[in-house]
Order: structure tokens, then sequence, then C-alpha cells
């Protein structure tokens, strides 16, 4: 049986109008300007104001990008939001409050978590259930952070969250679109590091009380900064080229790392961008390195891609690859060929 083809129909980003610089996280940390932007990559980014909920900007960016398709939210089938789990409330579903925003009245609507790799691991999953399930014609993939909330410039341990920025992002996937068709996807994971980073308050091992308000323990946290250090310096570069590999070789189309044109990550820090770049044999241009937007968990590739596109780097039946990497630790990495795609039998 041939499967139907699922292609990107439109995508859409949000950004909260309040910006950090570079001198300002120098300013509230400590870290000299020089070494935020040089080291940790970052000359600005985007933090939530009070009204940017995860809810709001990501159905702010799904509007964009139902606008973008001309295409009415009544007609979607289903809602998948895969951004942070720090949202407008607790124990509670941003999916339905976005599928309430865009007045998508016939769709369904839940949540799907992987941290900063979510958005490859949600266009495998969203691709997966509209090929099983006819009914699951568009879909809408909404993500969003605003994490810079969890971030304490005087904790040193955190240091490497400093990036954390707030922002939104969505993707329109269309079953039988024979553009910007879906390929392979892929995710592989690291228990040992599954807590090496955690908020250490507020959940059911630590319930939030006035003594964990008190001593700060509501904001993200390094537990072992040495273990992750080490650890992460073993791992992180072997599991990234694995799941790009894993993405582009799946699908059985031929295509091999060296067929890459275009490589949608993450933000991290300079030095890990340009090795891991290095190690595809990828250009500097065939990346963007998101120094003005920080890192905003999921939402980044799709920042990346938009702003791809913007600057005309994707070209018809280019290999684009989104890959991320969320603590935990989980890697993942999903392929697109971009363009029109000609072979319709698929669809």
């Amino acid at each position: 049986m041939t499967l139907p083809m699922i292609g990107i129909r439109s995508w859409g980003t949000y950004f909260p109008e309040k910006i950090e610089t570079a001198a300002d996280v120098a300013a509230a940390s400590g870290v000299p300007e020089q070494v935020v932007i040089e080291k940790m990559g970052l000359r600005q980014k985007h933090v939530a104001g009070p009204d940017d909920h995860c809810a709001e900007m990501a159905a702010k960016a799904g509007l964009q990008a139902l606008e973008r398709a001309n295409f009415d939210p009544a007609d979607l089938d289903l809602i998948l939001y895969h951004g942070s789990e720090y949202k407008d409330h607790i124990v509670w579903s941003a999916a339905t409050r976005v599928q309430q925003i865009l007045g998508a009245n016939k769709a369904a609507a839940f949540e799907l978590y992987a941290l900063c790799a979510g958005t490859p691991i949600a266009l495998k999953s969203a691709r997966a259930m509209m090929r099983d399930d006819h009914h699951l014609r568009h879909v809408l993939l909404v993500t969003a952070s605003r994490e810079n909330d969890l971030v304490d410039y005087r904790n040193e341990r955190a240091r490497f969250m400093f990036n954390f920025g707030a922002g939104g992002g969505a993707i329109l996937l269309e079953r039988g679109y024979a553009e910007n068709v879906m390929l392979g996807a892929a995710a592989l994971s690291d228990g040992s590091l599954s807590k090496t980073v955690v908020m250490q308050a507020g959940g059911s091992v630590a319930p939030a009380s006035a003594d964990t308000v008190a001593h700060h323990q509501h904001q993200l946290d390094v537990t072992d900064l040495t273990y992750m250090g080490e650890h992460l310096g073993e791992v992180s570069m072997p599991n990234f080229k694995e799941v790009i590999r894993r993405a582009v070789e799946t699908d059985a189309e031929g295509y091999t790392l060296g067929d890459i044109k275009f490589l949608a990550l993450v933000h991290m820090k300079r030095s890990f961008h340009d090795a891991l770049l290095a190690e595809l044999s990828l250009k500097p241009e065939q990346a963007i390195y998101l120094d003005e937007y920080g890192h905003m968990q999921s939402v980044d590739q799709i920042v990346a891609l938009d702003l791809a596109h913007q600057r005309g780097l994707l070209h018809n039946g280019d290999l684009v690859v989104m890959a991320g990497a969320g603590t935990g630790y989980t890697w993942s990495a999903a392929a697109i060929r971009w363009g029109q795609t000609m072979d319709e039998e698929h669809i």
C-alpha cells in the first residue's frame, strides 16, 4: 500500500514585544557582555510580557500560519500543542485553549511534550497519525515557550540557560499535499541525564509552599553540573549526528548526510553550533544562528525555517533537516523535501 504524502502547507511565528539585549543579560548576571555575545551566542532575545502566555502565543503563531494558507480554522481536524509545560496553568491543556482562541470547533486538541526536541517529534507523530487515519486531513502543530521566567541570572549553574527567550511557532500539515513533504524522523534519549536539569519545587516531590518560594526553588537549576558537562560532551555530538542520519535515511529515498542543504537547529552555544555544521560538512550559510532570538524551546526550528525562507535559502528539491535536543536528554531530527513533489502516486 502506498502511503499518502504529508506536506507542510504553511507555518507561523510570534514574538513578544519586549527585548533583552546581551548588555541586559550581562548587567543582570555579571557575565561580561562579550562572553554573552561570543560564547553564549546571544545578541538579543524576546522575553514574555504579562499577557504572553504560552496558549496565547501559540494561537497567534497558529493564526499566522492559517492566514498564510488562507485556511479556515473550522476545517482543522487536530491541534497538537508541543510547547513548554510551563504554561498558563498547571495540569491543564493549552491545546484546547488554542482551539478555543482559533475557533477550530471541529478539531480534536491535545498535547505532546518533548521539551526542546519537540518539533521533530511532533512532526513524526502527526505524520504517523495522519497516515493511519484518513479523517486527519489538516493538522496544526503549535508551540510556545516563556521559560525565560524560570532562569535566575544570579545562579551560575544556570549559565547555559541565560539564552532562554520567548515566542511561539506553528506548522500546518496537510494530507496529500505535495509540497514541503515530510520524510523520515528520529529520536533517541539518554535517561542518565534525566534529573540533571530540574525545577526543585512545584511538583509532587516537593509541592509548592511558602518555604520553597522563600528558598528560590521555582527556577530551573542544574543538579550536577560536572556530570552534565562531562557526559554531554561525550554523547551530544554523536547523538545529534545519529538522529539526523536516521531522519535522512529512514524513508528509502536514497538520501545521505551529504545531501542536506539546510539545517534548522535549536539555539545553542556558538562553538557547538559551528562544530555540528563542520561534523556534517555544512557551510555556515546552510544554517541560521538564532543570536537575535535566543532559545525558545521547540519554537527554534520553526523560526530558523521561517528565516531561511525569507532569505531565499530554500530551493525546490532541497533536503531540509530540523534538529534539536531537550534536557532529559532527548535528541530528535526530521527531514523534509522542500518545494514541489512531482510524483503524485503518493498523494
